[in-house]
């Protein structure tokens, strides 16, 4: 089972999904924004920290349903290819 961001992710609740993220590294391993309609570049620096620390176990995540526009963020700030999106 998938782990779903929520519809929001922002500075507000950033700190908190990427604990409950890592209180769940075993649903980590996929991510899955389908329900992901408001966000900012926050949500990146959540996902590389889970990258990372799926990295640190030898295992790698994968994003689904990527929006566009998190897709053109990920581009812009060059760290598209470290989560799959390119």
């Amino acid at each position: 089972m998938p782990f779903l961001l929520p519809v929001s992710v922002t500075q507000d609740n950033v700190l908190q999904l990427e604990k409950d993220g890592l209180l769940n590294l075993a649903t980590l391993k996929t991510v899955d924004c389908i329900n992901l309609k408001d966000f900012d570049s926050t949500v990146l620096t959540v996902l590389l920290a889970w990258q990372k620390k799926l990295q640190a176990d030898g295992r790698q995540i994968s994003v689904q349903n990527v929006p566009e526009k998190l897709t053109v963020l990920a581009r812009v700030y060059g760290v598209a290819e470290l989560l799959g999106l390119s």
